[in-house]
């Protein structure tokens, strides 16, 4: 089970990485590589990671919305991770 976080980061890794050549904005993929990050970080501590494309993003505006204070992230960090969820939809 322990690698499994590294598994969703390599999924992720792979996801921005596929979306990153049509972006110009370094300042963008740079957010969105965060976004990642702290999803893995932030989240895969207590659950199990699912794919960021198994909800839709209004699934993930809830879901991360209701996690926020219990995982005590602030307003910037659950932004990222949002924005790192839709961008698999």
């Amino acid at each position: 089970m322990t690698n499994q976080p590294r598994i969703f980061v390599l999924m992720a890794t792979l996801l921005l990485a596929g979306g990153a050549a049509a972006q110009t904005d370094k300042s963008s993929h740079t957010q969105e590589r965060n976004g990642a990050q702290l999803w893995s970080q932030n989240c895969g501590a207590c659950h199990n990671l699912r794919s960021p494309a198994g909800y839709s993003d209004a699934q993930w505006d809830v879901a991360v919305q209701h996690m926020r204070l219990r995982a005590n992230l602030t307003a910037k960090d659950t932004k990222a991770i949002v924005e790192f969820l839709k961008s698999a939809n």
